[in-house]
């Protein structure tokens, strides 16, 4: 039935895409008591992909939301987040996750990508969240107290807010904005498999642990209770740089690892060769909201993977939107219609700034870690030049998720790598001088 001609079947919110960013925003409107339909262009609601980071400021609202112990249960909660020189496998800093968790009062955990998309699944069925599969969104129109979708195969849908939650290429983004992804020349490979495969590779099965070199990484940590194991390497392409087609090939993965050392070389055998994932992002824009449609997660800020906030980003809009949307029904007189264009205009307010901040922030990152020669000298011993206690490089982003703009924390400072005076000693690791080194 076509909820235009049947007020009585409209919703009161339209989520465009399936994927984490959807689910979790209609389970967020839909515990507000809010009648929500979500409209999935694939055949099945589901996730491709491996391994997820979950920080502190999302598993704060995973425990809100009543799905941390279910996450954890099928996740794994890590003892140290270990960053490594891709080279010579030295370390470099690290976080002690346990003690995460007492200052930030949730942990850190990892999960399969698709065991958080079907927490969130579950989540709104038990909501009683609509969920509709084949459905293909090919325009998007504001039209008189709400705005209205139309579909591939031409029926129209109405509500009075519409979130598009479609992804890095957005329909609606495109639509509303019509700005190009950016290409990073990056690609990764992934791999999530039985654990002994990979525990004779000098694995730390406890740890998440980040190998860092000259343009590549090698992420690895343990899922599903440790019995699976997940690694993504990542890389620059010649061939992206060189502007050909056919780019981010098996053969240019294993020319990438060849310098790296043991560990990450005997990883690379184990990765998935039939699909790959080029690294695209999108310049950050300052406009979400146009009428009563909302882009959302990727649609809103794609961020590249350096932070890993890109799902967490997409989880914390619809929990600011929903917390907002609660705030302003609770106040409004008794029988009026709730005003969308200020709970709209509240988190675009807020999310705007703080997404801005880890999309940039993702790129420096990306390049810090992708360093050669002198400069990755220096970021060396700056790194171990950190405490392994110190959290100004992270309160920013872990901390509780601000609802407005005044909330939002301070920004850490960077310290710049012209200030890494280099020494070398040998076979012990570089320092800094006169930083108090450990």
């Amino acid at each position: 039935m076509n909820p235009e001609s049947s007020p009585a079947g409209q919703p009161d919110v339209l989520v465009v895409g399936g994927g984490i960013g959807g689910l979790s925003t209609a389970y967020a409107l839909a515990r507000q008591g809010l009648r929500v339909r979500v409209l999935e262009r694939a055949a099945e609601f589901g996730e491709v992909g491996a391994g997820l980071q979950i920080a502190p400021n999302c598993t704060r609202i995973l425990a809100e939301y009543g799905l941390l112990e279910e996450a954890k249960s099928l996740g794994v909660v890590p003892e140290n987040m270990v960053m490594r020189d891709a080279l010579d496998s030295r370390e470099l800093t690290r976080l002690d996750l346990r003690d995460l968790e007492r200052r930030y009062g949730f942990p850190y955990m990892v999960i399969h990508r698709s065991d958080l998309h079907g927490i969130f699944l579950r989540a709104c069925e038990r909501a009683g969240v609509e969920l509709l599969n084949d459905r293909t969104v090919v325009g998007y129109e504001n039209i008189e107290g709400g705005a209205r979708i139309v579909l591939e195969d031409g029926r129209v849908e109405t509500a009075p807010l519409v979130i598009a939650a479609d992804g890095l290429h957005s329909v609606a983004r495109r639509q509303l904005i019509d700005d190009d992804v950016v290409s990073s020349s990056y690609v990764a490979y992934r791999a999530a498999v039985p654990i002994e495969q990979a525990r004779d590779n000098g694995i730390a099965e406890q740890d998440v642990t980040v190998y860092v070199g000259p343009r590549c990484h090698f992420v690895q940590y343990a899922l599903r209770g440790g019995d699976m194991f997940n690694q993504v390497a990542v890389f620059e392409s010649p061939k992206a740089l060189a502007d050909e087609e056919d780019w981010g090939t098996p053969d240019e993965l294993d020319a990438a690892f060849e310098a790296t050392c043991d560990t990450v070389r005997k990883g690379i055998p184990l990765m998935w060769r039939d699909r790959w994932w080029r690294m695209f992002d999108r310049d950050p824009i300052e406009t979400w909201v146009h009428g009563r449609v909302a882009l959302l997660g990727d649609a809103a800020h794609p961020p590249l993977q350096y932070m890993a906030q890109g799902a967490i980003m997409a989880i914390e809009d619809g929990w600011v939107l929903a917390r907002h949307y609660a705030q302003l029904a609770e106040a409004a007189p008794a029988g009026t219609e709730l005003d969308w264009d200020a709970a709209l205009a509240v988190y675009e307010a807020v999310r705007v700034e703080h997404c801005h901040r880890v999309q940039t922030t993702a790129r420096a990152w990306g390049e810090l870690w992708h360093l050669d020669g002198e400069s990755r000298l220096q970021r060396n011993a700056i790194m171990r030049a950190r405490d392994t206690y110190d959290y100004s490089f992270t309160d920013w982003v872990y901390g509780p998720t601000a609802l407005t703009p005044d909330e939002e924390p301070p920004m850490f400072t960077p310290i710049p790598l012209a200030s890494a005076v280099v020494e070398d000693a040998g076979d012990e690791p570089l320092t800094v001088a006169g930083s108090g080194t450990r």
